[in-house]
């Protein structure tokens, strides 16, 4: 059988690019290195806020190759590469996932398509997953996340049955439901499939419901914290735990109000020295100097200074 990741806080990393839209190569890989430092358990190259559907078949390879010899020349070869790799046709997705296991991933994670909802029925979303899943060279995941795929929201009961594959062995619940959650997590142990939080804002209520961990965008911001976070949680400190829960559920919003990815370009740019806020279109870069006076950005700003304290 497959084997799921291990429980920890993943970061679907941001990818940087220059005015002209292409790879910033020595910003990615300071990316990389400051999350690995931060003592992320693994890094989501091409979820959805690695801009997965703005490159070509080649970046996205070129993006997961990058990743984990940045990761393995600077000695974090213990630091897990995901790559998203879910695409509009079974059969494009079924490449990508090739192409991740020839880059150095260790685990697909694959969105539902969604070009056509109507016809995306529950026993048509169960065939795909299944059909790509059989021929995966990687250990896969299942990637819920509503707002990125017209609306599709797989239930429990969907996941639950797409679990019982042998190399499914995992998912990322974006859809911020706790329910959903702890239903998957008290129905199968982590070690078979496991179920993480995929935002920060229901990080420590989703380890209370027995998820493995969080992949949220908010660690790539804070990648130390949501350590913390973890280690007050194995300690039984649930007083602080919460306290710190708090701060992230608001640092969580903040960041969302921001302007999405290139917010957070902006605020790394900002305050960790590297990247520009640069995206591709039709996505709209957000300018530096706006972050000034804005309320949203004084709270992560509080949480950055607790994260540079660490």
């Amino acid at each position: 059988m497959a084997l799921s990741p291990p429980p920890g806080h993943y970061v679907p990393a941001v990818l940087f690019f220059d005015e002209n839209e292409e790879f910033d190569v020595p910003a990615i890989q300071s990316h990389v290195l400051r999350l690995a430092r931060g003592n992320v358990t693994g890094i989501l190259v091409q979820g959805s806020n690695g801009e997965a559907q703005h490159l070509s078949h080649d970046e996205r390879k070129q993006a997961i190759r990058l990743t984990r010899q940045t990761l393995d020349e600077n000695g974090f070869t213990n630091v897990l590469v995901i790559a998203g790799t879910g695409a509009q046709s079974t059969r494009e997705t079924k490449k990508l996932c090739v192409d991740a296991k020839e880059a150095g991933a260790s685990h697909v994670l694959v969105l539902t398509p969604s070009t056509w909802p109507p016809q995306m029925n529950v026993d048509n979303i169960i065939r795909f997953h299944r059909e790509v899943a059989d021929v995966s060279p990687l250990p896969y995941m299942i990637y819920n996340f509503p707002v990125v795929t017209a609306g599709i929201d797989l239930d429990s009961d969907t996941i639950a049955t797409l679990a019982q594959h042998p190399n499914i062995v995992g998912t990322k619940l974006s859809c911020g439901q706790i329910g959903k959650l702890q239903r998957l997590a008290s129905t199968f142990p982590p070690s078979d499939f496991a179920v993480f939080a995929g935002r920060s804002d229901f990080f420590f209520p989703g380890l209370l419901c027995g998820s493995a961990g969080v992949i949220g965008a908010l660690v790539n911001v804070l990648p130390k914290l949501h350590g913390k976070l973890l280690k007050l949680h194995k300690e039984g400190n649930f007083k602080d735990a919460m306290e710190l829960q708090a701060k992230l559920g608001h640092a969580d919003w903040a960041m969302q109000k921001l302007g999405g990815i290139s917010g957070v370009k902006a605020v790394i740019s900002k305050h960790f020295g590297y990247g520009a806020p640069n995206v591709r279109g039709p996505l709209k870069a957000l300018a530096i100097e706006s972050l000034v006076g804005n309320k949203y950005v004084e709270t992560v700003e509080e949480m950055i200074a607790l994260e540079k304290s660490l």
